[in-house]
Order: structure tokens, then sequence, then C-alpha cells
């Protein structure tokens, strides 16, 4: 019997045949093209319903739920605390990337998900809520489990009881019109705008070519795991000091640094990259020795970013998100939370958008942004430290201008 292999040399397949091998390559290409793209779509589909749920069940209620549940002496701190956990999850996650492959990394994120629904589970519903919902004895014994059963919470109770029922009904497109309900939501609303046009999600995003332009030579992920440990460490200081030094002075504190680290990184970039290479691309950046600074110059980028860093996690950062939930009256705080959350994002995702372009001249207009968020906290952000929620109601309601006293 012949052996097949000589029998395909002597007879070569016929076209018809080698057409139809054609054929199937071109259809195991179509398959391979549409597995992709089905794995692109659940890849893409997933981002999408997480980053939903995210913002639905996280960013959006977290703030004012604990604004609603805790005492105001340490409101600030507990306030601080998402932004905290925040950053130790970036931080884990970092170091966990440096192990794990992608598919395992994704299913170690559903532990802290899994633990929060089991712990919710024994969390009250917050005593506003129930109070508004007429639920008085579920709200009394909310009170009484958050504050202990040996605190005088029935004062608390008849306090919130009182403002509530002065404000049983909802919103009204022509209440809106009284200073006593739009003051608050436009300040609450631009203390957002102005907290993610200080640059931080791009930033963040764009850390490693910042460096690069900058010429900041660090090991990979190196600039991720510092920047992580900055925050990390500024926001516990800001939330231990919070509820002493209060909010508006770690907001001015915080504008100073982020307009000081500003304006230093654009005269470092003006005198030391665009005199070099006026037509330097930001994503294309290559270091060359003879343009190259000398090494002690080298440095003042990283300690710009890192003085950024450690201003907006000192600040900007965490007060933004509890000042929403306590400056915002408590029959509109649901709606302008909505608002405050959605140009939040709005803003953040324009700015990405328009990082790469604008950041090519940051020491032409980025510094005075930091100047804007300091006059605008100066003389339009109450201070809230100590008070309780309905007393902040009541200081709204005067209209006294809020400087620091």
């Amino acid at each position: 019997m012949d052996d097949p292999r000589e029998s395909l040399l002597r007879d070569p397949p016929k076209p018809q045949y080698q057409s139809v091998g054609k054929a199937l390559r071109e259809e195991e290409k179509r398959y391979i093209r549409t597995l992709k793209n089905k794995k692109m779509f659940l890849a893409a589909f997933s981002r999408c319903a997480g980053k939903l749920t995210f913002g639905y069940a996280l960013v959006y209620p977290s703030p004012v739920y604990i604004s609603e549940i805790s005492h105001a002496g340490v409101r600030g701190g507990l306030g601080a605390c998402p932004q905290i956990m925040a950053v130790c999850g970036s931080l884990v996650l970092y170091a966990l990337g440096l192990v794990l492959p992608w598919r395992w990394l994704a299913m170690v994120g559903e532990i802290p998900v899994i633990t929060m629904l089991f712990l919710l589970c024994f969390m009250p519903y917050s005593p506003r809520f129930l109070i508004s919902q007429g639920k008085d004895e579920e709200a009394l014994r909310a009170l009484e489990w958050l504050r202990g059963s040996d605190t005088d919470f029935h004062s608390e109770y008849d306090r919130i009881k009182n403002t509530i029922m002065r404000k049983s009904s909802s919103l009204s497109l022509a209440e809106l019109r009284d200073a006593y309900y739009y003051k608050p939501i436009l300040i609450a609303i631009f203390m957002r705008f102005l907290q993610q046009l200080s640059g931080i999600s791009p930033i963040l995003i764009y850390l490693e070519t910042i460096f690069n332009r900058s010429k900041v030579i660090l090991k990979g992920g190196s600039d991720a795991a510092l920047v992580g440990v900055v925050r990390l460490i500024s926001v516990i200081i800001s939330a231990a000091v919070m509820d002493k030094a209060g909010r508006k002075i770690l907001l001015l504190v915080s504008s100073a640094l982020m307009f000081a680290s500003s304006l230093s990184m654009g005269l470092y970039v003006h005198f030391t990259i665009e005199r070099n290479d006026n037509s330097t691309n930001l994503t294309t950046t290559t270091i060359s020795p003879d343009t190259e600074p000398i090494n002690y110059i080298q440095i003042i980028p990283l300690i710009c970013i890192m003085v950024y860093i450690v201003g907006y996690a000192f600040g900007w950062g965490p007060i933004t998100w509890l000042l929403m939930s306590e400056i915002l009256p408590l029959k509109s705080r649901g709606m302008a939370s909505g608002l405050c959350v959605l140009m939040s994002w709005i803003t953040g995702f324009v700015l990405t958008e328009l990082f790469i372009p604008v950041v090519r001249r940051p020491s032409s207009f980025s510094w005075w942004l930091f100047v804007c968020a300091f006059l605008f906290t100066l003389f339009f952000v109450p201070e809230t430290k100590g008070r309780t929620l309905e007393q902040i109601e009541v200081l709204l309601r005067t209209g006294r201008r809020s400087f620091i006293r």
C-alpha cells in the first residue's frame, strides 16, 4: 500500500479542494475574531455593569448614609473612611497584581463586595430615613443601636423628628427658587466640579506618562505604589484632624498645596523641557542624553506630584464628598446628591479625554484653577465642624457669609 504522504506528493490537491481548505481557514479566522469580539463584549459589559452598580450602590448613597448615622463629633473622620478604604484597596490590588494573573485579580475583588453584603445585613437604616417614612419605633431602635443605650438618644430623636416634620413634603420646582435650597445645592455641585477640575483622575491615569515627559525615571509600577502610599498617609492624617481643625481650613490648605505644586511643575516644564524640545509629544516621549537635565533637577517633578497628591488627599479628596452630604437640606438631599455625582463624573470624563492637549501647557493656566478653589472655599463654603445636620441647616438658613471665624 502506498504511503499517503507519497500519494499526496504525486497527486497534489485538486483546485476545488484547495478552495475548500482556504474557505475553512477563513471560517476559522472569522470564528476566532467572533470569539475575541464576544470576550471583548463581555469585558466591556462587566466593566459598565461594575461601574453602574458601584456608582448606584456606593458612590451615591455612601456619603449620605455615613453623615446621617454619624455623631457630629466624629462625622468628619468617618466621612473620610471611604477614601481611606479606596486607597487601601488600590494598594492591595497593586501588590496582588505583581503575583496574580488578571482573572484571579478580578475574583479577589469580589471578596470585599461579598463581605460588605454580609455586614450590611446587620446595619440599621438611617434614623432620618425611618422617621421620614413614619417608622418612629424603628428609628428609636436604630438610634439606640448607633449611639448606645446609655446615651441621651431620645433628645437627638426629638430634634430629628421636629426637623423632618417641618419638611414632610417632597421638594417642588417652585421651592428651588428659595435660596435656602438652591445655595447649598450650588455650593455642593461647584465643589464636585472643582474637585474633578483639579485633575486628579487624569493625573492618576497618565502618571507614568507625566513622569516620562518630565524625565523622572522610576521602575515599572513604583510610581503607582509611591503615589498610593502618599495618598493613604495623607487621607489618614486628614481624617484624624478633620473634626478638630475643621473642614474649611483643610480645604484652604489643600488648595494652597495643589497651587504650589502646579505652579512649580509648570515652571520646571517651561525652563527644562520646553526650551530643549518645543515639539515634545506626550505619548511618544524619548529621553535624549544631551538634553537630559542634571540629576538633582530630575527630582523636582516627583516632589511636585507628591505635594499635589498630599494636597488633594488632605482636603479636596475626602472633604468634598463629606460636605456634599452635610450641607444639602434633607428635603433635597436625594435629588441634589445625584446631581453632584453626575457633575463629578461628567467633569472627570471630559477632563480625562482633554488631558493630553491641556497638559502640553501646564504653566499657562492650570495653577489658576486652584486659586479659584481657594477663593470659592474662603467665601462660600460653610464650616460644619461639630454641628449636627439640623444645626447646619439652620446655619445655612440664616444666609450669613461663612468666613473663617
